[in-house]
């Protein structure tokens, strides 16, 4: 008994409300019945473990446009939408009444004051810093460096034991394993080697992907529910607690090793001057002339950096490639218009001789894979869904009314599944409609606020072109020296969360290309 939380508690209470009003009443034929007290939070719950999808059914059958009604007096109402108009609204035209607000940082608190959980001045003063150092060309050469050297040190000889060996490998941990041991380099010079043959465990990779599956149902709990799970440390709660205190030994231990580094290279006197920096070193050496409301004396700020930088660099792109590679699975067609763009528009690079070692401007003359990343982020978005506050009262352009301090959630994988906005085949995986065929073949442009997986507007993601690269990079790779078959029959499913991930985990067998 003792093992029951709050929340199985307070779900078996609404089941029993449920059947108990199913007796009376005669189901209502919508998706979402709006049900006395406790609203439509019956329905999302047992909904749950296929939560986007119900959501992508009901906002088709609602117009993009879709008033949820949460359990009374728990603030839990909020407007969903995924219509064009009304994201360009929220994300652009109207940016400045649109924030996080106070409530999204009390459910993100454990993040402190990270970029994505601020608004007002000090979100421009991170964005500044942030935008400064990632266009940094000395950073770029850096990044790309520490993910070649992880594709050669890490992820081919893994790719190489599995091949060999013959067994099945969960694709998903190896491409998270991989962007958290870059990401890491990147961020503090320093490769926790999470991606080897044994495959060990990392008390910081685990902390954030607890704190984030706390986070996740912070957002469906009624607010006292969870707030009182934390006070008694129950449940998810307590391991968001745990969590909070591996980030603070972990960050500090980091932040304490990389200072006596740049005093000693103080001493020495030769600096890096940017040239291959980490972010952290970056951070430290700030010049707060620049940046008023930012202290890199303060290791609170320190820590807020790192794990600012970790959660945008680890899970979206191992979310990205982890889907895009189920869906090669699905679609060898589209495997070999990769193979045959590789040797065409890169013919140096024919399998059989030595791989080049690709440079931007090369990538880019990818389009079809290019598109095809695009193409499987519009399905399976790595950030589903992302939460605005409105400030004032307003009116959506589709005419709904948003009420001041009212919760707007955009949902980013119903909206790539919108037949009102991609067509009838939109829940086809057709790379193609990426690429122009009136612009000699050219990459197709969207609106960003069509085509949402890195943010639109004064929010747009400042990583965009370096995710491209690291994720191309890695294809290109793959898809060179190996192929990559999916075990049959596994059962490959969404799990919720802030991170798209499959629940279950992608299960595949490797085997060495015979031309490699």
């Amino acid at each position: 008994m003792a093992s029951i939380s709050l929340f199985e508690t307070f779900i078996a209470i609404i089941s029993f409300l449920i059947i108990l009003y199913s007796l009376l009443k005669k189901p209502h034929k919508n998706l979402a019945r709006n049900w006395p007290v406790l609203g439509m939070l019956p329905d999302l719950l047992m909904a749950l473990h296929r939560v986007y999808d119900f959501l992508a059914e009901i906002l088709e059958m609602s117009n993009l446009t879709f008033q949820f009604k949460g359990l009374w007096f728990a603030g839990m109402d909020m407007l969903i939408t995924v219509d064009p108009a009304n994201i360009h609204y929220i994300l652009s035209s109207n940016f400045s009444n649109y924030t996080k607000g106070p409530e999204f940082k009390e459910v993100f608190d454990v993040f402190k004051d990270v970029i994505f959980n601020t608004d007002s001045e000090l979100w421009k003063n991170l964005r500044k810093a942030a935008q400064s150092r990632l266009n940094h060309q000395g950073f770029q050469r850096f990044s790309v460096t520490a993910t070649r050297s992880k594709l050669k040190n890490g992820l081919v000889p893994l790719f190489d034991h599995f091949a060999k060996e013959g067994t099945t490998v969960n694709l998903q941990d190896v491409f998270r394993r991989f962007t958290f041991d870059t990401t890491m380099v990147l961020i503090t010079g320093s490769d926790p080697i999470s991606l080897s043959i044994e495959m060990p465990d990392n008390e910081f990779a685990k902390a954030i992907t607890d704190a984030g599956e706390a986070i996740m149902y912070r957002h469906i709990k009624p607010r006292l529910l969870w707030k009182l799970q934390s006070w008694m440390g129950l449940g998810l709660e307590k391991k968001l607690l745990e969590a909070d205190a591996v980030f603070d030994r972990v960050c500090a231990k980091y932040i304490s090793t990389k200072r006596e580094e740049v005093r000693l290279q103080g001493i020495s006197n030769h600096p890096i001057n940017g040239e291959g920096e980490d972010l952290l070193t970056s951070y430290i050496k700030l010049d707060t002339t620049k940046y008023e409301l930012l202290n890199p004396s303060k290791d609170q700020f320190l820590k807020e950096v790192i794990l600012n930088f970790i959660i945008a660099g680890r899970d979206t792109v191992a979310s990205a490639l982890t889907w895009f590679f189920w869906l090669l699975s699905k679609n060898p067609q589209v495997v070999a218009k990769i193979h045959q763009e590789i040797n065409t528009v890169l013919p140096r690079s024919k399998y059989g001789q030595e791989k080049l070692s690709f440079d931007s401007t090369q990538l880019n003359k990818l389009v079809y894979l290019h598109g095809a990343l695009y193409e499987s982020m519009r399905l399976y978005p790595p950030i589903p869904f992302e939460r605005k506050s409105a400030i004032k009262p307003d009116v959506l352009p589709s005419g709904h009314k948003v009420d001041a301090n009212s919760k707007v959630i955009i949902v980013l994988y119903a909206l790539g599944r919108m037949r009102a906005v991609w067509g009838e085949d939109a829940l086809e995986f057709k790379p193609e409609r990426w690429v122009s065929k009136t612009c000699g073949g050219s990459l197709r442009h969207e609106p960003s606020f069509k085509f949402l997986p890195f943010n639109a507007g004064p929010r747009s993601c400042l990583g965009k072109q370096l995710a491209m690269i690291l994720m191309k990079t890695v294809v290109m790779e793959i898809l060179q020296s190996y192929d990559i078959k999916a075990i049959k029959g596994q059962k490959v499913e969404s799990l919720p969360g802030l991170i798209l991930r499959m629940k279950h985990g992608f299960e595949v067998t490797i085997t060495k290309r015979d031309s490699a």
